[in-house]
């Protein structure tokens, strides 16, 4: 089931990460400390990945969706979209 931004914006932090899946791989990652990052799950040569879209509410849910969604466009034209890399990150 999607998400609804009312509950992406009062999701509350917890004594352990938890998760609030929107469907298709995109979920919102609430950490103990009160942070949401916004996370998609896939697979790819068999392995599992994970994509990272940013934080909320820098990055809404609407953002979020979007971006996923140009990721599998991606995909279904043959691209494997790879973040960027600053200088110095491994």
């Amino acid at each position: 089931m999607a998400l609804k931004e009312l509950e992406v914006r009062y999701a509350t932090k917890r004594a352990k990460d938890y998760k609030l899946t929107d469907g298709e791989g995109l979920y919102l990652l609430v950490r103990p400390n009160g942070s949401k990052l916004w996370r998609m799950k896939y697979r790819y040569g068999g392995k599992e990945k994970l994509l990272s879209f940013g934080a909320y509410p820098a990055v809404s849910l609407a953002e979020a969706r979007l971006r996923r969604a140009k990721v599998k466009w991606c995909w279904a034209r043959g691209v494997i979209p790879v973040p960027p890399t600053s200088p110095g990150h491994r």
